[in-house]
């Protein structure tokens, strides 16, 4: 593993204790085992809501000031979400630089901590899943047809945890 940093030894903690205490419906590894600051992941879809059963990866990216800076999680499978940019991008508070937010939106509470863990951040995204936010979307087609047309928004993810099982 790449780097004798404090957060490259952070991380290595991290992954190990992830690897001892997994967090149900959420797995973790390296993309390369040479590389501590990018993580492969795998989000299973919570039960009892449109995603479930779905298998969905993404690429955590760590800076190499974590924890004091947030990482990046990057969705690689399909995601229809509010919360996701079309590009996969997770936007939700706890992965947003800390301090004030310029737009005014969320209390700085809410934003990054260095107390925040990789486990406090798949939970975060389990719990997104669960309930979208779509009053301050990344993705402002997905938060209309889910506030709108949820019977659409529903099929449309149905259709991408079927591909997300069929692999």
């Amino acid at each position: 593993m790449a780097g004798n940093s404090q957060a490259a030894l952070l991380l290595a903690k991290q992954l190990h204790d992830l690897m001892k205490n997994p967090v149900d419906g959420f797995f973790a590894g390296l993309v390369n085992d040479d590389n501590i600051f990018e993580w492969s992941i795998t989000i299973l879809g919570p039960a009892g809501t449109p995603y479930d059963g779905g298998f969905f990866n993404a690429i955590m990216t760590f800076p190499e000031d974590y924890p004091v800076r947030p990482p990046t999680v990057k969705f690689v499978s399909d995601m229809w979400h509010p919360n996701v940019y079309p590009d996969g991008k997770v936007c939700i508070s706890i992965l947003h630089d800390p301090g004030e937010d310029p737009l005014g939106y969320e209390l700085s509470s809410e934003r990054w901590l260095p107390i925040h863990t990789v486990e406090s951040i798949s939970l975060s995204i389990i719990s997104m899943l669960s309930s979208p936010n779509d009053e301050s979307p990344a993705n402002v087609d997905a938060a209309v047809e889910w506030r709108d047309k949820k019977d659409e928004f529903i099929k449309k993810v149905k259709r991408i945890v079927r591909r997300s099982i069929e692999g």
